[in-house]
Parts: C-alpha cells; structure tokens; sequence
C-alpha cells in the first residue's frame, strides 16, 4: 500500500536538516515513484550532494601579532565514514611559532548512537616544543531536533569537554553549542564556554567566552559566514593562554569548484587586552570522494 507522499515529503525534508540524507534521499525517492512530476522532491534530491565516504583537506593559516613574529601552520586531515554509525578523522598540523616547529597529531572517532544522537571522542599528541598542548583528550556528545515552526526548522545541540596539557599549566574547556537551521539554507550557531586554567605558580581560575556564527548561501557556488567571539575562546597556541580579554570578527567564504571539491578561507582579526592584536587568515582545499 503507497503511503502519503505529503507525509513522505515533509520526513524527507526533516530528516535533511537533520543531516541525515541518505534516508531524506529515500523519501524523496518514493514520493517520485508515485509522482514522476513532483517538483518538490524534485528539488531536494537535486539539494542532497552525493554520497561520499571520505574527505581529504589540506590548509595553511598565517597569524600576524603587533608584538611578536608571524605565526605559520600547515594542516593534513583525512575523514573516513565506515557506515551509517560510524566516521574517523586523522589529522596532522606542524606549528612555526615563536622562534620554534612543533607538529601534532589527532585521532577521533564518532558514533552515531540513533539518527539524532551522536557521540564523538579522540585525542592529540604533540612534539610541542613549548608552543603547543604537549596532550589533548576531547569527547561530545550532540541530539538533534525537529523544530515545529516555519523560521527555526531544525536544531543541533551539543555538549563539549576538551583537556589541554601543556608545560607549566593545564586547560578544561566546558562548552555548549547550538546550531539552528533557518530557512533558505542560513545557519546559525551560538556557543558558550567556560575554560579552567591552572598554572604551576598561581593556582586555578575559570574564564567564560562565547562565540556566535551566520552562515549563509551566495551566488555563483559560494557560501559565507560571519562570525564574532569575545573571551580567550582559543587555546590550541601558549600565547593565547592565561589573564587577558579579546574580541575577535572573522569571516569565511566557501566555493564548490565542484560537487566534490571545494576551497574555503577565512580573514579574523581579535583585539586584546594590554593594546595587544593579531590578525589570522587561513585557506584549505579539500575532496571529497
């Protein structure tokens, strides 16, 4: 018996801004099996991007300061998804910093509990040379919603602890993370953190930081954001560790050479405490196969 393809329509278009499109390409598909004409669902599966099982992405990031030497990082990042339930990420970076190279290594996993629950865990390792975290361990765990108005349609929640261990001192970042799904294909995400630094000579303190982002589509195969943070909401480098106040504005911009390839950068410029500054720009290349 052919079930509603107005019913069929609506969970597919659900299950897409829940991410999940290969069961949102199946509800499409059933709806067009018993209406060839449907335009709509004519329409998501044009919007649903190939099925691809592995991501490789290179990058290089430049940070300049008004009080010290520009800083250089060169990345490597392998993602692999095994199965509906479960993804990997290897990564590598080599940090030029103050006068010294490090290099770190990073290993993930995510487990897609259910359709809407996921949990994601992993942890670094560094020849840190004092610039960088010397260990990391990381876990998040997220849920998913279906929101029931026209202008919120989907939420994406997540609870996030990061450990950073360097020389002389040690970091717990605490985070919440939202992302909401807005219509025509805008986001926006809203992150608050709160960050637990302890150093060998001056004991322990919490520093609160939040952060928010708008990503939104462009003409031409482009996508953008804009983004603004305020607190030290950074602390994968020594020199954004320890007692001072930032403001940081980015913004990024995304083109799709192709369905399976994409180039993406990004210009951000944070403003300390003590008139200290530093400007960062980054881009990356990546493919998806």
């Amino acid at each position: 018996m052919a079930r509603n393809p107005d019913i069929l329509l609506r969970r597919g278009k659900v299950l897409l801004f829940l991410g999940q499109k290969s069961e949102a390409r199946a509800q499409f598909h059933e709806v067009l099996a018993q209406n060839p004409q449907n335009s709509e669902a004519r329409k998501g599966l044009q919007g649903i991007a190939p099925e691809n099982r592995y991501e490789l992405r290179v990058g290089e990031d430049i940070d300049t300061f008004n009080y010290t030497d520009a800083a250089l990082a060169h990345s490597l990042m392998f993602r692999s998804r095994w199965s509906q339930r479960w993804s990997t990420l290897f990564a590598t970076a080599i940090y030029q910093r103050l006068g010294h190279t490090a290099t770190k290594g990073t290993v993930s996993s995510t487990f897609r509990i259910s359709k809407k629950d996921w949990i994601t865990a992993g942890g670094a390792d560094a020849d840190d040379h004092s610039i960088i975290p010397h260990y990391e361990t990381f876990y998040e765990y997220g849920h998913a919603f279906r929101l029931g108005n026209s202008f919120f349609r989907a939420l994406e929640t997540s609870y996030q602890q990061h450990w950073f261990w360097y020389r002389g001192a040690h970091v717990l970042t605490i985070g919440v993370n939202q992302l909401l799904y807005l219509p025509h294909d805008w986001t926006w995400t809203v992150t608050v953190n709160g960050a637990r630094s302890g150093f060998a000579d001056s004991g322990v303190e919490w520093v609160p930081s939040g952060s928010t982002k708008l990503g939104f589509p462009l003409p031409y195969r482009f996508s953008g954001n804009l983004a603004f943070a305020v607190g030290s909401e950074n602390f994968a480098q020594v020199d954004q560790i320890g007692r001072f106040s930032a403001h940081t504005y980015a913004g990024g911009l995304r083109y799709r050479v192709s369905a399976n390839q994409d180039i993406s950068g990004y210009i951000a410029s944070q403003d300390r405490s003590q008139n200290r500054s530093q400007r960062s720009y980054g881009l990356s290349y990546g493919i998806h196969f």
